[in-house]
């Protein structure tokens, strides 16, 4: 059994170095309301880049959830890279969920695309068309295909992607991350069907959030 750890993404040692050096700076020349207010940040920047380990459910078949958050939208949205329509699952990260971003499947990457954009609110619907973003399509058992974006929020500058085109990974993995609020789009192919619904919480690499259809 997998022993429960939480680690630190690379990405925020220098967040988090930077900020509990301003507040001991701040502490040596007796400053000591800048000091604890910059010690308080340095404790949300160390939860926000807190990196659980996590264990994907038994069924085999299940895709998990990209990304830690809560359900805001499951309906038919076109595929950034098919151009069809396909069922769509889509998880609003707040500043307070994990951000690191997980493989809903076990696959290979097929295509990697990056779409310039605006920074709305990533709960809102037209985040999905209008919001910078990062589209990542894996091509998993059965040759069957899906697709993850990666989208920008109003707060979230900074979409990070760990993984490049033809690396193989399995479900639950870390793939990236977005920095400060944001949202992750999974794409279903017509085998698979949702098992959550809008509202829902799930965590990354862990929640089951569609199956394959009976």
């Amino acid at each position: 059994m997998l022993k429960p750890s939480t680690g630190v993404c690379p990405e925020g040692y220098p967040c988090i170095l930077f900020t509990a050096l301003a507040a001991v700076i701040f502490a040596l020349i007796d400053c000591w309301p800048m000091a604890l207010i910059l010690l308080v940040l340095d404790g949300f920047v160390l939860n926000f880049f807190r990196d659980p380990e996590r264990v994907p459910p038994e069924d085999s078949d299940a895709a998990v959830s990209p990304a830690d958050g809560k359900v805001v939208k499951v309906e038919r949205a076109i595929d950034p890279f098919t151009g069809e329509p396909r069922t769509a699952i889509c998880i609003f990260m707040n500043v307070f969920n994990v951000h690191v971003n997980r493989m809903a499947v076990s696959g290979r990457i097929e295509k990697l695309r990056y779409i310039p954009g605006a920074f709305f609110n990533a709960s809102l619907d037209k985040a999905s068309e209008k919001n910078e973003r990062l589209a990542i399509q894996v091509r998993g058992e059965s040759n069957r295909t899906f697709t993850m974006v990666q989208i920008a929020g109003l707060v979230a500058r900074r979409i990070v992607c760990r993984v490049e085109k033809g690396d193989k990974l399995k479900r639950g993995e870390r793939f990236g991350m977005i920095k400060f609020g944001s949202r992750v789009d999974l794409y279903l192919p017509d085998a698979y069907r949702p098992l959550v619904n809008v509202g829902d919480r799930v965590r990354a690499g862990e929640s089951a959030i569609a199956g394959k259809r009976p």
